[in-house]
């Protein structure tokens, strides 16, 4: 959190900020606060009973996680991508993955089809929990195999477009998946490493290529109503 403002909290302050960004992430990923939905820092200490100063840093982390957005003079507010911004962001990812696939392909080496297999196990134990941070640990997990791809591939220009495209996906997908999950399948990514270990590149990418679809399909990008502050975070 190098890049956040230094407020001069003290460690219960801080510890108190991490809460209340934990219970306002909570009401985000869970939609009870819809994108778009005003954040007042007067409101958020009122409602946790704390200074203005720790709400704001409460704030501040949920800004620089992407969940939040601060417009000046205006305030803070839950991130509100569009659905113009969600397609392009999938149709970015259809570009980049499928060349991703392919330069990974011919890298990955029998320690790093270990390494997926285990990440794979990982995503399929975080599928069995139930709950918001279990919500967004899975999400999180699935976003890993793709990023992990991209690790492989060797390629580091690709690989911080890449950081940045999964970071936007796993927000659209927390605020407009219809699941209530990532979308990202534990065995559509079996299925894309088992292709990619059988050497057959071409039916790797179509995979891939699908299952991205099948995320993007999962989308539920119509506006919903937004329950006020105090009534999300009371549920």
């Amino acid at each position: 959190m190098s890049n956040l403002k230094n407020l001069n909290l003290d460690a219960n302050q801080e510890d108190r900020a991490k809460a209340i960004r934990d219970s306002l992430r909570d009401a985000i990923v869970d939609r009870r606060l819809a994108p778009g939905a005003k954040l007042s820092e007067a409101e958020v200490g009122s409602l946790y009973d704390v200074s203005r100063t720790v709400a704001r840093h409460a704030l501040q982390m949920l800004t620089f996680e992407g969940l939040v957005t601060s417009e000046r003079n205006k305030g803070a507010f839950v991130s509100n991508p569009s659905p113009e911004e969600a397609r392009q962001i999938f149709t970015s990812r259809r570009l980049i993955e499928a060349g991703l696939i392919e330069e990974a392909a011919h890298r990955m080496q029998p320690d790093d089809f270990a390494a997926f297999r285990q990440q794979l196990s990982k995503e399929a134990g975080l599928k069995a929990n139930h709950g918001a941070k279990a919500r967004r640990e899975e999400i999180k997990a699935s976003g890993d195999f793709h990023l992990m791809l991209a690790d492989v591939a060797g390629n580091e220009i690709l690989k911080k477009f890449m950081d940045e495209l999964i970071a936007r996906s796993s927000l659209v997908i927390a605020l407009y998946g219809r699941t209530g999950t990532s979308s990202c399948g534990n065995d559509d990514h079996s299925d894309i490493l088992d292709a990619m270990e059988a050497g057959d590149v071409a039916r790797a990418t179509q995979m891939m290529l699908r299952h991205i679809d099948h995320i993007e399909a999962d989308l539920d990008l119509r506006s919903v109503d937004s329950l006020t502050l105090k009534e999300a975070l009371l549920q």
